[in-house]
């Protein structure tokens, strides 16, 4: 979840993980995937920074731990026995 301020200074909290897209128009408008569209006063390089700091704290800078899902696939891709 990030922190954000819509035009008319109101903050909100939105999960990044719905963001579709952002575009600048000269304002930043990002647009889930919902459809929902949202006009914020942060610049698109902010809200992106934003997003990279909260995934970061989240998976930590190497990112996200292997599950054992993948783990298997490795072993699979590997020619190993399960």
């Amino acid at each position: 979840m990030i922190r954000l301020t819509r035009l008319n200074r109101v903050p909100l909290v939105l999960n990044s993980d719905l963001i579709e897209h952002i575009d600048v128009t000269p304002d930043t408008v990002i647009t889930l995937t919902t459809g929902q569209i949202l006009r914020v006063r942060e610049s698109a390089e902010e809200v992106i920074t934003r997003i990279v700091d909260f995934r970061r704290k989240i998976f930590g800078p190497e990112g996200p731990s292997p599950t054992p899902a993948d783990e298997l696939e490795e072993v699979e891709s590997c020619g190993g026995q399960g």
